[in-house]
């Protein structure tokens, strides 16, 4: 069995010459492939940011429902003082 030797430069020459045709090949079928992938991680994180938006919005709320309460019962203490300071002042007895 005779074994020939190897001439570099050709097997080079060939891998350059298959490179120029699957390169290109290559690029587009990762873009056709990958594309659906790339556009439902891109939805999904639209959807992530929605619903993330909403639950800070729910919470802003809820903390302006707390604070409006809070209010409330504050001018109604304050509407109760002030009616039991002007009986006092009149001299009328407390209702």
């Amino acid at each position: 069995m005779e074994v020939l030797p190897i001439d570099l430069t050709e097997i080079v020459a060939t891998i350059m010459g298959i490179s120029i045709v699957l390169i290109p090949i290559a690029g587009l079928t990762a873009r056709f492939a990958l594309k659906p992938l790339v556009e439902s991680l891109t939805r999904v994180n639209e959807v992530r940011g929605v619903e993330e938006t909403v639950a800070i919005t729910e919470r802003r709320v809820a903390l302006l429902e707390q604070q409006l309460e809070q209010m409330d019962h504050t001018v109604r203490r304050l509407e109760e003082t002030h009616d039991f300071d002007r009986a006092l002042g009149s001299g009328d007895a407390a209702p």
